[in-house]
């Protein structure tokens, strides 16, 4: 399998208007999702650990009750690949699907 190539925050950023760029210097996305409550939250991380582990590409995450802050990247290449771009897509689709706002 090939190593994914790394393209930047920017050019990601340029594809994603919801999403933003982390404070520090680290090259990655990140949103936060807000959902009417725990189990929309909850549903929408069920969804996207299905497609992470199809990816075999895994976010960073944390929940608290409505609330899902995502921040993508990918280690081995050591930023952000069209597999951060791939998720980001499906995430806002998945979100948007359970009324995130």
């Amino acid at each position: 399998m090939s190593r994914p190539v790394r393209i930047g925050a920017i050019a990601a950023l340029e594809k994603l208007p919801l999403w933003s760029d982390p404070p520090g210097d680290r090259d990655a996305i990140c949103r936060t999702f807000v959902f009417a409550d725990f189990n929309a939250a909850f549903a929408f991380m069920t969804r996207v650990a299905l497609k992470a582990e199809r990816m075999d590409h895994h976010p960073e995450w944390s929940n608290v009750w409505n609330r899902v802050e995502v921040t993508l990247t990918t280690h081995d290449a050591g930023g952000v690949t069209d597999l951060d771009v791939e998720m980001a897509v499906f995430m806002d689709a998945a979100a948007a699907g359970l009324g995130a706002g």
